[in-house]
């Protein structure tokens, strides 16, 4: 191959290799293979190399390459880089708006153009002659610093603009006709666009794990190392970050751009797209205060989803005469802000440290905060891990503490603010015996365990039991889910069930905002329940749910008057306020049912218990039924087999119980009646062999009719 030929081939393979980068980048799609791409790169980087003097500043090969620096060259932007005033709620966005509109003496129509907000490291390229010829950082948006080589690593920055004809035509196809009418006559000569350099999750994670690999601390964020890449001495480390980049602004002051005196900002994105920049496809136009809102909310809950790190959008007024003619104030653009999400750090104070005991006996501190919002989330809690981490944390009661919470990872402390002491906090040791179970406490490992080994399993049981759908009835509450806050701290016990909020809930693996709502509000609903249904859900030993029905009706012939609720405590007044002797006398309570019932009622932990269901709103009702003394079904045992059409098996069985009739579980020769319905089981046969009354589904309701 002559010079000439390899010249003109040199040529292809540029303008080829650029245009798969272009397709890559900015049109998102792949026209050919990594590998077939890594191919057409050395055939060029084999050919300039053989002929050194046709290398040029945007082939492709020098995305890579050049000695390292030993300073960086200082260089001052052609206009001040700007940065951006801050907004947290809707407030301070409607604030700045009515601000803006004072400032210019009238009604502004309310058009925005919404950006993501990158957690990067704003940037400034110039091109002259289609070729870029300067990369810088902002600094200090006079004065910023050239990392030309380094930019050029990145493969999301074109090194040359696209060709004069591809532009022409993209321009036509977005509708810029007037866009693409002037640089038909007038070509760029100079080109000043603002942008913004970041890593992925996915790279970071990889650089990260490369560091612990090596001995070496791990970055703390991502903004660090993009900011960190770009600004090292050696273009090559740069290029082994694998950077990322958007670009977002074009400074319109230079001919021929300053001739289109009516663009949009939005206009500006689709002609950094025609001249094959890589914009963010996910910025969007809006109308009006309440869209920017729905907007930042959106990708407040989505935000996970993205690839990279954002931390709120940046909403610009789309008209740019207007934009310009509102000017700067401080060293922010008056006519843009940037609408921050909820902060994912957070500072707050330490209240109180409880200690959780878990499913296996696992003494768990969970730190009780003052309740701050993070990632969106108030935090009223945050789990310790161990007495370790805590030791460790030099953690104390009364501490200002940074709470942290990043995506679905439950809030966690991740700094003492030491200097904030005022002397006064207390701190926290583990505690020598279980404070459930009173228990001798041992160490095994990192972690404290009660010895009882059957401690936290059985209040695991309870929980069960307690919401279960003859007890408390909460729909959707199994055990998974109360293992999850048993776990985390959330509850201690039943009672803590009812003070539970969205916000505490939401923060945990696998929940969202409308979950957590939902579990809120199903548990709310079941704050009322029936006196019987409260009994039996206390898990007294023995007591069943025709034996809660017994006593429920004792309860209610203590009381001097008829009401529709009772209190808890007076529930607990009256229990208390029975001998042995008198509970053994009610039907169907022996010795042994009767002295469990005594001793569960003289238990100071359960009467504290009681309390507590009491404080967080619980409320017992006294059905009428239980005041009636003469029944129909008075004394008469039912036992129900087969499927019944018209009632439910809980029906039936309630109905019998407002009768003052028993419901059995099996036969036996003190069962009055079996009620058999559709495909009746062996409960049928055993009544015919002894003998026992046998009606059908309708002869039933005829009866409690």
């Amino acid at each position: 191959m002559t010079k000439a030929e390899a010249k003109k081939r040199i040529e292809k393979l540029r303008k080829v290799i650029n245009y798969y980068r272009y397709a890559y980048h900015v049109l998102n799609k792949s026209l050919i293979s990594d590998e077939a791409l890594d191919s057409l790169k050395k055939e060029l980087f084999d050919l300039e190399q053989k002929y050194p003097d046709l290398i040029t500043p945007d082939s492709p090969t020098q995305r890579i390459g050049g000695k390292p620096l030993e300073k960086f060259k200082k260089v001052k932007h052609p206009v001040k880089m700007l940065s951006f005033n801050d907004a947290f709620s809707f407030e301070d966005l409607k604030n700045w708006f009515e601000r803006l509109q004072n400032y210019l003496n009238r009604k502004v129509k309310p058009e925005f153009y919404c950006e993501l907000k990158l957690d990067g490291l704003a940037i400034e390229l110039i091109y002259e002659n289609n070729i870029l010829t300067r990369g810088s950082t902002r600094g200090d948006g006079v004065i910023g610093e050239d990392v030309t080589q380094n930019l050029k690593t990145i493969e999301a920055i074109p090194l040359r603009l696209l060709d004069q004809p591809e532009v022409i035509k993209n321009l036509k196809k977005c509708g810029l006709e007037n866009v693409a009418k002037v640089l038909s006559k007038n070509w760029l000569q100079k080109l000043v666009v603002r942008g913004e350099v970041f890593i992925t999750k996915e790279n970071f994670r990889k650089l990260n794990k490369q560091r612990i690999v090596q001995g070496v601390a791990p970055y703390a964020n991502p903004r660090n190392v993009a900011a960190g890449s770009v600004r090292q001495l050696d273009p090559k480390i740069t290029a082994e970050r694998e950077l990322d980049s958007f670009q977002y602004d074009i400074i319109t002051d230079f001919p021929p751009l300053n001739q289109l005196k009516d663009l949009t900002h939005e206009q500006e994105h689709l002609i950094l797209k025609s001249l094959g920049f890589k914009t963010n496809p996910y910025n969007r136009r809006v109308f009006g205060l309440d869209q920017v809102l729905e907007f930042r909310n959106y990708w407040a809950k989505h935000r996970e989803e993205l690839p990279y790190e954002i931390d709120g959008i940046v909403v610009i007024l789309n008209d740019n005469k207007i934009f310009a003619e509102a000017g700067v104030v401080g060293k922010a653009p008056r006519a843009a802000i940037a609408f921050k999400f909820s902060p994912r750090e957070a500072e707050t104070i330490v209240e109180d440290v409880k200690i959780q005991v878990g499913r296996t006996g696992k003494l768990t501190p969970v730190a009780v905060l003052r309740p701050v919002e993070v990632g969106g989330v108030t935090i009223t809690h945050s789990t310790l891990h161990n007495f370790d981490l805590v030791k460790n944390l030099d953690l104390r009661i009364g501490d200002t503490v940074i709470v942290s919470r990043a995506g679905d990872v439950i809030p966690q402390i991740v700094k003492v603010l030491k200097e904030m002491r005022t002397g006064k906090e207390k701190k926290v040791k583990p505690p020598k015996v279980c404070p459930i179970c009173g228990s001798k406490v041992i160490k095994v490992g990192a972690y404290h365990k009660c010895s009882n080994k059957n401690c936290g399993a059985a209040r695991l049981r309870f929980l069960y039991y307690f919401v279960s759908k003859p007890a408390f009835d909460i729909v959707g509450l199994g055990p998974k889910i109360i293992n999850k806050f048993f776990d985390y701290g959330l509850i201690s016990d039943a009672a803590d069930l009812f003070s539970l909020k969205k916000e505490d809930i939401q923060v945990l693996e696998g929940f969202q905002e409308k979950s957590a709502k939902n579990v809120v509000e199903e548990i709310e609903k079941k704050k009322r329940i029936t006196l019987a249904r409260f009994i039996y859900s206390l898990g007294i030993h023995q007591v069943g749910e025709e034996t809660a029905q017994l006593l429920a009706r004792e309860v209610v012939s203590k009381l001097k008057q008829k009401k529709p609720e009772i209190k808890i405590s007076k529930i607990s007044e009256i229990f208390k306020s029975f001998t042995l002797e008198q509970l053994e006398k009610i039907k169907d309570i022996g010795p042994k049912v009767a002295s469990e019932i005594y001793n569960w009622f003289h238990q100071k932990s359960n009467l504290e218990f009681l309390k507590k269901l009491e404080r967080v709103g619980v409320e017992v009702e006294v059905p009428e039924f239980l005041y009636t003394s003469t029944l129909k079904l008075q004394g008469k045992t039912f036992v129900l087999t087969g499927a019944l059409s018209k009632l439910t098996r809980n029906q039936a069985k309630q109905k019998i119980r407002e009768l003052g009739g028993n419901v059995s579980s099996s036969v036996s020769k003190r069962t009055d009646y079996v009620v058999v319905g559709k495909n009746p089981g062996s409960k049928y046969q055993q009544a015919r062999k002894l003998g026992i009354k046998i009606i059908s589904e309708p002869e039933f309701l005829k009866m409690i009719s």
